[in-house]
């Protein structure tokens, strides 16, 4: 496999990093990008190389800012590894990405948040456009079809707030691919997709020039109140056959509900049963509103904040203390795990807003979902579901409200790995995040932190040892104590 060298040279006037979204980085945790828990960031007027080993994996992925949120405001760009042997049989292929857009910077919208007077509901900067492929989805460029050919589309979604659906009238999809993962032939109406994840899909062109079809983007978040014309946003283009040819008209069929890809039903090519669980961890979604209605998220009753020294620059240089989850400090959220057990998180979300949930380092089976909570607001029981034999993994999976996901990986992967919402507004930014400490015991033989690193992190007054407060032994001396969420349900 190639190694993809990413030559990043910061001209912003803050700190920033670039995370290669999906990429195992197995033996370069230092390489995956999240500040202040595998790096310090690149310094304004600085240079830094990313090497990313693409050897083990293939399929469609992303690159994205992982530093004060820059992929919100537009650091990312879609990442494609292409596999010697292609999974199914067709004639082209196209990309596809799928974006929010703000009106307003990340950080100043979230000054609504720091000074507490956001009201998500009446802040009409959380209102995003529709982006595909860069541009208005209402103006973007036709995509072009030959009769009888069979083309691959990899959807990605790139948005940071948003859910996006993706269908083209009159045509089927087969869904072969679900976060660079094959998955066993699937067909749909359309996709749905949450923030950060990616499908691909085959889909047979019609037979005649006679028309050309529309293609459907769908833009909206369960965070914000219904809006005319803002939530959801539609966005409409042309699946050209010919040029100048009327688009078909093709009425919606109001009594049949569309299929869209259901994780319960994909199955992965390569038959991996179950894993056999040897741990379970119970990560409940926690949501704390005050008064003045800001919000705050967390996975568990502990709000995710950053600490003194980076997590994997603690993990590195604590010898046998770093696997005791006390050295990282409460506000990390850390999960100390053993090398090659198989654990499984229990994701429950007894609230009515939706999340994706993505692990850094991994892929994960997603075995099993159903209802959790209350099921208030109109929601009705429905029925429990499990995979089947072979589940399909993914590195980023969708907890709708009042539903619960389990997911089970094994730790092979020596590092320390993120696992967060990756909603940046209120969400991630808000504390809705975990740490993974995996074989700290292997990591420190197996691995060196680049010297290039470490005088990154000196240039911005970062200490590159000890504990998370950078102090030896469990003195957490001079760190602000973890703030600790008691659980709103209004």
């Amino acid at each position: 496999g190639d190694t993809l060298v990413l030559n990043v040279h910061n001209k912003l006037d803050v700190a920033t990093s670039l995370h290669s979204h999906g990429i195992y980085n197995n033996g370069t945790n230092y390489f995956d990008g999240p500040d202040m828990v595998t790096e310090c960031g690149i310094p304004p007027g600085e240079s830094f190389t990313y090497e990313i080993n693409t050897t083990a994996q293939s399929g469609t992925f992303w690159i994205h800012g992982h530093t004060r949120h820059a992929d919100v405001d537009g650091l990312r760009t879609p990442f494609i590894i292409h596999s010697n042997k292609p999974p199914e049989d067709y004639d082209e292929e196209l990309l596809i990405t799928l974006e929010d857009w703000f009106s307003q910077e990340f950080y100043a919208r979230m000054e609504y948040v720091d000074n507490h007077k956001y009201d998500h509901d009446k802040l009409s900067v959380n209102y995003a456009t529709g982006l595909l492929n860069g541009y208005n989805a209402n103006r973007t460029a036709p995509i072009k079809f030959r009769p009888g050919k069979r083309y691959r589309l990899r959807v990605i979604s790139m948005a940071t707030n948003n859910w996006s659906v993706f269908r083209i009238s009159g045509h089927k999809m087969t869904v072969i691919e679900a976060d660079g993962v094959r998955s066993m032939p699937l067909e749909v109406d359309g996709l749905n997709l949450g923030p950060g994840q990616r499908n691909s899909v085959i889909v047979t062109a019609l037979n005649s020039t006679d028309f050309n079809y529309a293609f459907e983007f769908i833009s909206t978040s369960s965070t914000l109140n219904n809006e005319s014309g803002e939530k959801p946003k539609i966005y409409q283009g042309v699946v050209e056959y010919r040029e100048g040819a009327p688009i078909k008209d093709i009425p919606e069929q109001s009594n049949k509900e569309p299929v869209w890809p259901d994780d319960m039903a994909l199955q992965a090519v390569d038959r991996q049963p179950w894993l056999p669980v040897d741990r379970t961890i119970d990560l409940p979604v926690t949501l704390y509103r005050d008064s003045l209605r800001a919000t705050f998220w967390s996975l568990g009753k502990t709000l995710y904040q950053p600490t003194i020294v980076p997590t994997l620059y603690t993990a590195m240089s604590m010898g046998e203390l770093a696997s005791n989850k006390s050295v990282y400090a409460p506000q990390t959220n850390a999960y100390v795990l053993r090398h090659l057990e198989v654990v499984e998180f229990v994701i429950s979300n007894p609230f009515i807003n939706d999340h994706t949930f993505h692990m850094h380092g991994h892929d994960f089976q997603v075995t099993e979902a159903g209802p959790c909570g209350e099921l208030v607001h109109g929601y009705t029981e429905i029925d429990y579901r499990k995979s089947g034999p072979w589940p399909i993994r993914r590195d980023t999976v969708q907890v709708r409200a009042f539903e619960y996901v389990r997911l089970r990986f094994r730790a092979d992967n020596p590092g320390v790995w993120r696992f967060h919402c990756h909603i940046a507004p209120g969400h991630d930014y808000n504390g809705l995040a975990v740490i993974l400490i995996e074989a700290p015991e292997l990591l420190q033989k197996q691995q060196r932190i680049p010297d290039q690193m470490k005088e990154m992190c000196k240039m911005q007054g970062i200490p590159t040892a000890g504990n998370a407060a950078g102090n030896p032994g469990f003195d957490l001396t001079g760190l602000p104590p973890a703030i600790t969420l008691t659980p709103s349900y209004h």
